[in-house]
């Protein structure tokens, strides 16, 4: 029988008196897709850390088809056949394409110049063998972040490395290219390579995945076959408790119209947009890669320029020439990047918590800081947000908790209109059902909300009504009597 490709046994970790991980158990054989599973906090991203070397283990043993190693850093990793493709992008913006995939490993001709033909060359083969429709030589800054996820899904294959670790890799990418890296994937395993798939959601998980390892709270929970255990049984590994629901939905939506656009046109790509939103409702927008989505929550927020089209809120036009105008409007958009633009990651959580509010908390230059500390603590809990101490800098939080901050931030705007895009990328089962309860109780309420979503299920189980793009027009546009998967693929393809 073959040995594991990689195998952990008892890893651990301390960060001074706080234990991130123990008891990190894992075992991936050749040929397979073994399926990391846990809540935020759980100690994935630690594990992650310790097998790669960038963070040193406090106990336990690392073995490397069976025999013992240890990494110094991920460039041992690397030389051992280790590769990983992180959840949070680091692209160098101001390079090619091409450039980023073979960073520090560039190919050199004559004189020991780089030879950009050849890399070009070799970038622009890897990614067609991938089906990624991207040219090697376009700047990392000109692409989405969709495209940038897939350049860093090749960079991570460009290493032919044995062992490929995925944390979030579908957390940026439509169905259809979801379905481009599954197929990669399924050649990959052909090749007798191991993947560690760390995914959120779980159908990705039932879909492609052999195995599966749970942890929580910072401990190995167990192991399994994927045939051998049920959606509910996974879930209530990952949680520690059954999840009753996973969507929350008690609104209702009303027949007044709180946002309409009339022919809008936005960037390169949107023409013509006109649909309605009404209060009390969900409406969702889907659409593949690339369909203009994210421009028209752009040009509703001023973040791009009037390009032709009529937007009115509540019967009354508006410009909407810049965020301040938008927010004064009483709309507020959570960005589907909340580490670039949504929040602050050196500043605390307070802080970012009234980031948007600024004015209404200070006199003059001079934060109010007992009403400043009053806001904080309010939407701390609301949105049971768990930190410490608001004073906690916000990058140390999990990835839902940073995404409570956001929606906390503003919620303290007291806006009319959410604009949300992917609102639950990168968060666990937990954290979304917390977050689709914010969003139905702020439209039971009267508040409207508009949500960009790649997951079909989040749509389905969460619109009221859904309009599809494809190429930056509308599609077509389903009721919930009438939504389903089929229509939605068909619609956006």
């Amino acid at each position: 029988m073959d040995a594991p490709l990689l195998e952990a046994r008892g890893l651990a970790k301390r960060f001074g008196g706080v234990v991130a991980l123990r008891n990190g158990t894992f075992r991936l054989m050749p040929g397979t897709v073994h399926a990391l599973c846990g809540g935020n906090g759980a100690g994935k991203s630690t594990f992650l850390s310790l097998i790669m070397g960038i963070r040193r283990r406090d106990a336990g043993m690392l073995l490397r088809r069976g025999a013992p190693v240890d990494f110094a850093g991920p460039l041992d990793a690397l030389r051992a056949g280790i590769s990983i493709i992180e959840q949070e992008l680091s692209p160098v913006p101001a390079m090619s394409v091409a450039e980023n995939i073979f960073l520090g490993r560039e190919p050199v001709g004559r004189f020991g110049r780089v030879d950009f033909r050849a890399m070009n060359a070799r970038a622009q083969q890897l990614l067609d063998s991938l089906h990624f429709a991207i040219p090697a030589r376009r700047l990392m800054m000109d692409l989405t972040v969709a495209e940038l996820q897939l350049v860093e899904i090749a960079k991570a294959l460009s290493y032919e490395a044995e062992v490929i670790i995925m944390d979030e890799p579908t957390s940026a990418l439509g169905e259809a290219e979801a379905d481009q890296l599954f197929a990669a994937i399924a050649r990959l395993k052909e090749q007798g390579k191991g993947i560690v798939y760390v995914s959120h959601r779980l159908s990705e998980i039932f879909r492609i995945a052999d195995h599966w390892t749970v942890f929580r709270d910072g401990a190995f929970i167990g192991a399994g076959a994927i045939r051998d255990i049920s959606r509910e049984a996974l879930i209530r590994m990952i949680v520690g408790r059954p999840l009753a629901e996973e969507f929350v939905k008690e609104n209702t939506p009303t027949s007044e119209i709180a946002l309409e656009l009339r022919e809008v046109s936005s960037g390169a790509r949107v023409r013509d947009i006109s649909f309605v939103a009404r209060r009390g409702e969900i409406l969702a927008i889907y659409g593949l890669m690339g369909s203009g989505r994210t421009e028209i929550f752009e040009r509703l927020f001023g973040l791009a320029p009037d390009r032709g089209g009529e937007i009115r809120l509540f019967g009354q036009p508006h410009s909407l020439s810049s965020p301040q105008e938008a927010i004064a409007a009483g709309l507020a958009y959570v960005t589907e990047d909340r580490k670039q633009s949504g929040l602050v990651l050196s500043a605390d959580v307070r802080a970012n918590l009234c980031l948007a509010r600024l004015k209404a908390l200070s006199a003059g230059p001079v934060m109010l800081r007992r009403r400043e500390a009053a806001a904080a603590a309010r939407m701390i809990e609301i949105f049971g947000i768990r930190t410490a101490s608001d004073r906690l800098e916000v990058s140390g939080l999990s990835g839902g908790n940073q995404q409570k901050v956001v929606l906390g931030k503003w919620f303290l705007t007291e806006p009319r209109i959410l604009l949300l895009d992917e609102p639950t990328r990168g968060v666990d089962v937990g954290a979304k059902r917390e977050i689709y309860r914010v969003m139905s109780d702020f439209a039971r309420q009267g508040g409207t909300v508009v949500m960009i979503s790649s997951e079909i299920d989040e749509v389905l189980g969460m619109a009221d009504r859904t309009i599809v793009l494809r190429d930056g027009r509308i599609s077509g546009a389903l009721d919930r009597a009438t939504l389903s998967a089929e229509r939605l693929v068909h619609l956006a393809a």
